[in-house]
């Protein structure tokens, strides 16, 4: 298996080549350079699974006993049985809840993998690598989580001051480890990600520090993700099986990793792109248009995002794995703000994804209704998932199909919306209940890049090694 840049000049890497590049040096995201597919439908067991997906993905990187032994230990800290359990809400509409790892994130499932694919690869290499990575509140918990403590790598997170919940903040920030870095950024997510992209670009200072991604510009992190798209439609029935998922959307990740599912051979008919009044995906998926606004801060933070890094490996396979053609329009909108595809590029999507975004109080009334209904307390993004399920079945669309609307945080995180909603905070599990009273470390740091850029260098060990 081999990788190539949704650029298309960068040269092709192995699985483990593109694991510690992260971004391709011209800048694109590494994609496979053919799609495999599904060799046979599986019982629903998620290590079983995960084993059958990923090594499809690996394949002359990794042998099988290594992978194996990867995905077993990144699974270990999961407290429920089955890793991602998959409730019914009513008839033909699903939960799939991907919060139940040590941070109560969809994003452990695939930064606890990361972790340990680094490590093997670096002990393996006797190499160092300094991970720097941008968050919107749960990716930076979920890889210092999976990054703490390794003698092998130094990690340094960036988030939006003051635009993530207490709670995320905290996980992050009180974690008091020897290679934990985090920085607070007087900006927006997308200025965190600006900046992380900048060092990335960089070429001379990236491999001074040997840069490493954890954002889902790394491709490992997405491979991962397929995963439970694939254990949903095995445990309804099978491959063949056609399901539709409702997917709360920020920075395309995720849905993307549901769209390499259906390109591996999974029947989903339909994705459904849920954004909250941050919409720039719900404006390309309806008028194949978007133009770049303001961020609003909303109840429902993890997607205040107008730049989807993730959009870029779609819209790569819309413009037919043409890398200039990828280049030229993402520069266009890095310009212009504003960007529109040809109405025959719109009719490669049109029939196979629907989006709908929704506001702060429509979010709230949502998690009431639904712990009315069927006794389950979503958080913001999550609720945002299943009204977009729920919109979709109201029209009468696809009315047969069942429809899988993902879960992606635990409400203890996001207590504030909670709390409005239901009028009650959810408890955080025991092993974070005395996370208010935890001392936090980190650095406040302006939006500029070369002041960023020494912060970095301060904090990794490269030198050492």
């Amino acid at each position: 298996m081999k990788y190539v840049s949704t650029r298309g000049s960068a040269p092709e890497k192995t699985f483990s080549e593109a694991l510690l590049t992260g971004l391709a040096d011209d800048g694109g995201l590494y994609v496979p350079d053919e799609w495999p597919s599904l060799k046979g439908s599986g019982s629903g067991d998620y290590l079983e699974t995960a084993f059958e997906v990923m090594n499809l993905f690996t394949a002359g990187s990794l042998n099988q006993v290594t992978l194996k032994k990867i995905i077993d230990e990144a699974y270990e800290s999961f407290d429920v049985q089955g890793v991602v359990p998959l409730i019914e809400l009513d008839e033909q509409l699903f939960l799939m809840e991907l919060f139940h790892g040590p941070t109560l994130a969809f994003k452990d499932i695939a930064l606890q993998l990361l972790g340990g694919l680094f490590d093997y690869e670096l002990n393996d290499r006797g190499e160092h690598l300094t991970i720097v990575g941008a968050t919107s509140g749960d990716t930076g918990s979920a890889a210092i989580e999976a990054c703490k403590d390794r003698e092998n790598l130094d990690i340094v997170i960036l988030h939006p001051s003051d635009r993530v919940s207490e709670v995320q903040r905290r996980q992050m920030t009180t974690v008091d480890s020897f290679n934990v870095h985090n920085v607070a950024i007087e900006g927006t997510f997308d200025d965190c990600q600006d900046l992380v992209k900048a060092m990335f670009n960089d070429l001379e200072y990236r491999n001074k520090l040997k840069l490493g991604a954890v954002n889902s510009i790394n491709w490992a992190r997405v491979m991962a993700q397929i995963v439970y798209y694939v254990v949903a439609a095995e445990r309804l029935g099978s491959h063949e099986q056609p399901v539709i998922f409702s997917v709360p959307t920020g920075n395309f990740g995720n849905v993307f990793a549901g769209h390499a599912a259906r390109n591996c051979g999974l029947n989903i008919p339909k994705l459904l792109v849920a954004s909250n009044k941050n919409d720039i995906l719900t404006q390309f998926f309806t008028s194949a248009q978007m133009k770049i606004d303001e961020v609003i801060p909303t109840l429902s933070p993890s997607m205040d995002i107008q730049i989807s890094s993730n959009l870029e490996r779609f819209i790569f396979e819309l413009f037919e794995r043409d890398g200039k053609k990828v280049k030229n329009l993402l520069e266009k909108f890095r310009t212009d703000g504003n960007v529109k595809v040809d109405s025959d590029i719109e009719a490669k999507f049109s029939n196979s994804w629907a989006a709908y975004s929704f506001d702060d109080e429509e979010v709230i009334k949502c998690i009431s209704s639904e712990s009315e209904r069927s006794g389950v307390i979503l958080d913001p993004h999550s609720a945002i998932g299943v009204l977009a399920a729920r919109s979709h079945r109201d029209k009468q669309i696809d009315p047969e199909i069942p429809i899988v609307s993902l879960a992606t945080a635990h409400p203890a995180k996001f207590p504030k919306a909670v709390e409005r909603a239901l009028g009650k905070c959810p408890p955080l599990p025991d092993r974070l209940a005395d996370l208010h009273e935890r001392p936090e470390f980190f650095t406040r740091l302006p939006n500029d890049l070369e002041i960023v850029k020494d912060h970095v260098i301060s904090c990794s060990r490269i030198d050492e090694k």
